[in-house]
């Protein structure tokens, strides 16, 4: 809610004074230090008039005491003024420091500007004390400017009355101000401690669906592959001690051991979702290894530049990529031979598998038989800023991965 009925006067003398002498962290807003500014131009021109209004500060008789009182001023607004955090009590020293100089001018120079010191500590005090050191300085200030008053020539009721009128007011808005203050920082770390709290309930929820589609896969698919491995390792025997052809021997034992294999990338998978460490770049290799052995086709990895980490999304990118553009590769094609090759870029980090030889996978739109596929793979690389292309090469099929640093 706005407090539009203030006016811009107030709020922007309140706005003047914290700023003045709240501590702040690193550089202040162009406004801040203009409002800053000001406080210091204000504050030294309380200075000059002072110091140019007879009594003028003088080594001796009234000039003395004028000189000591625009010391002590000068010295309670530099302990009052610095931006940075001050020392428990170090504040209220120089507000009082500054209510005592400004009381010492007011008697000797009265009607000068020395009631703006009054306002100061009035103004500070409010907005930077607690409620009883506040309270204190306040009556400091304003009972050495009543004896300046009363024993100076504008000693009358209606100048004492007309002072307590100007002064306690305004310590009162400016308390409001304090508390105004005060309520937005407590609403604000409010809103902080919500949207903690809705952050760690959101991810309480992640953790639990998470779990649950493990439980899930852990029941049903990883049940079933391994159900469908057994299946296989007993056709393989049967096939084999019935002396069937060869040939369907060697295709049932390639179907068991892909059985077996994504027996273990769905384990994998279920150890991910349930916080384990996400495969990466590191294992590409081992994919080039199993890619050889299975397809009976050279495959080989190079890799460029200086390996950094990566990000567990991206290093999960990776490797999916490769495993299922190997995984094209011995379902569509007839190539001789893979080349894998990750490049570690200063902007960027690239993966391109290339297979020569005939026959391209058909796959490229979309994948095949409900698997990954490389719309898949396109839309993982597009989800963390980079891009995946895939088409045809001079003999073969290529597909190009790009993630930025």
């Amino acid at each position: 809610m706005k407090n539009r009925g203030r006016g811009p006067t107030v709020g922007a003398v309140a706005r003047f004074f914290e700023e003045l002498s709240s501590p702040g962290q690193g550089p202040a807003p162009p406004v801040v230090r203009a409002l800053r500014a000001i406080g210091f131009v204000a504050m030294t021109f309380v200075v000059v008039v002072a110091a140019t209004t007879e009594p003028r500060p003088a080594l001796h008789g009234p000039g003395l005491w004028v000189a000591i009182a625009l010391a002590t001023l000068v010295a309670g607004l530099l302990m009052t003024f610095r931006r940075g955090a001050l020392r428990p009590g170090v504040r209220f020293a120089g507000l009082v420091l500054v209510a005592a100089a400004s009381a010492v001018l007011a008697g000797f120079q009265p009607g000068a500007a020395a009631i703006g010191g009054v306002y100061y500590v009035l103004s500070i005090a409010a907005l930077r004390l607690r409620r009883a050191a506040a309270v204190t300085v306040i009556a400091v200030a304003v009972a050495g400017q009543l004896a300046a008053l009363a024993l100076g020539d504008g000693g009358d009721a209606g100048s004492l009355a007309g002072f307590l009128f100007s002064v306690l007011p305004w310590f009162l808005i400016m308390r409001l101000v304090r508390e105004l203050r005060l309520g937005r920082d407590r609403a604000e770390g409010l809103v902080a401690e919500l949207r903690e709290s809705r952050a760690a309930h959101a991810e309480a929820a992640a953790l639990a669906e998470r779990g649950r589609v493990a439980r899930d896969m852990h029941d049903v698919l990883a049940h079933s592959l391994s159900a469908l491995a057994l299946q296989l390792e007993g056709a393989r025997l049967l096939a084999r001690d019935r002396g069937t052809d060869p040939a369907v021997v060697t295709a049932v034992e390639r179907a068991h051991h892909l059985a077996r294999e994504g027996l273990d990338e769905a384990r994998r998978a279920i150890g991910a979702l349930r916080g384990d460490e996400l495969p990466g770049p590191e294992r590409l290799q081992a994919l080039a290894d199993a890619f050889a052995e299975q397809a009976g086709a050279r495959c080989r990895l190079t890799v460029a530049g200086t390996p950094r980490e990566l990000p567990s999304e991206a290093r999960l990118a990776l490797y999916r990529t490769a495993q299922e553009a190997l995984t094209n590769v011995r379902r569509h094609s007839a190539a001789d031979r893979v080349d894998l090759a990750l490049e570690y870029k200063p902007d960027a980090t690239t993966l391109v598998v290339r297979d020569h030889g005939p026959g391209a996978p058909v796959a490229a739109a979309g994948g095949s038989g409900g698997g990954y596929g490389l719309t898949g793979m396109r839309e993982r690389a597009e989800l963390l800023g980079g891009r995946l292309r895939a088409g045809p090469s001079d003999d073969g099929f290529r597909v190009e991965l790009w993630l930025p640093a």
